[in-house]
């Protein structure tokens, strides 16, 4: 089926394998030697609570590329040359993986990626634009221009909006930042347009570093970005976000904590709502962490520097 006769719409075969992480990652590599024209790797439990981030620690690069149970989605010319291609793998991997197949019509891949994000409103006063949007009206509207892309942080994830909503309305002007851990550099844009001092926004990522710097240009604002042991990120600030996963907060909590300047705000998002306790506690020993507030059943987590 690689013409419709209806009409020109070029047409592909897509097979969907579930398989357990020690076969999916091998199973990837073999279908796209074999020929198939693309090959991806989902979580097949994303979207549910059994769903499982991979990351690894800071500064490590993570330890598997596949999750305990996955969708393996294998793109070819048509069916009947990804079955034959699909039966030359089942004897050594896929005797008991589950195989569904799908047509898939070619599409403006574009324009319909661009339909699936609009304008996201954290306050009436601040909103994430992507560039092939106008920006909102207002003389004290901010507009924070960002397309989705490879870097984490988008604005359309509940953490982000929380620690977004806090330097909105927490962010005193004329304030460092220090954003760590900072993907897409959305929160030191943010910072800097609401009326920071400066900002810095530091990953263990070289793209997402990229990606920041890219941004913070765009947005026609000055941001320092680096990895994390970059020259300008060693001192204290009055302000540090960190938007992140429970796990590697919990590894941070020393150095975070290190980087509040006395009677400085250390901003906290990446935690579900169970595991705040837990990460709370983490940071006992030098900042009282409190929830800030909650979205969809993830929270901020906040607390004031007290003592040098």
């Amino acid at each position: 089926m690689t013409q419709n006769t209806g009409n020109s719409t070029r047409h592909w075969a897509q097979a969907t394998l579930l398989l357990p992480e020690k076969y999916a990652e091998a199973v990837s590599d073999a279908l796209m030697e074999a020929g198939a024209l693309s090959v991806s790797i989902e979580d097949a439990k994303a979207d549910c609570e059994d769903e499982q981030p991979l990351f690894g620690e800071p500064g490590m690069e993570p330890t598997t590329t596949a999750w305990q149970q996955n969708k393996v989605l294998a793109l070819f010319a048509n069916q009947a040359d990804g079955e034959a291609l699909l039966s030359e793998l089942a004897e050594e991997w896929l005797q008991n993986a589950a195989i569904s197949w799908e047509d898939v019509a070619e599409q403006d891949w574009v324009r319909l990626t661009q339909s699936q994000f609009d304008p996201i409103e954290i306050t009436p006063k601040l909103w994430i634009v992507p560039s092939w949007h106008a920006p909102s009206a207002g003389a004290d509207v901010v507009n924070i221009r960002l397309d989705p892309g490879l870097a984490f942080g988008t604005g359309s994830h509940p953490t982000t909006k929380l620690c977004l909503r806090w330097l909105s309305q927490g962010l005193a002007k004329g304030k460092a930042v220090l954003d760590y851990g900072c993907g897409s550099g959305i929160l030191a844009i943010a910072a800097m347009k609401l009326g920071a001092a400066s900002a810095i926004g530091v990953d263990i990522d070289p793209q997402a570093v990229e990606s920041a710097a890219a941004n913070a240009s765009e947005n026609e604002v000055s941001v320092t970005t680096g990895m994390p042991d970059h020259p300008n990120a060693k001192g204290s600030f009055p302000v540090v976000v960190a938007n992140i996963l429970s796990n590697p907060l919990k590894v941070l909590a020393p150095t975070l904590c290190a980087h509040v300047a006395p009677g400085g705000w250390l901003v906290l998002s990446g935690v579900l709502e169970r595991q705040a306790e837990e990460v709370a506690a983490a940071y006992t020993p030098w900042i009282t962490m409190s929830v800030w507030q909650t979205d969809e059943g993830w929270v901020c987590l906040t607390g004031q520097k007290t003592n040098p």
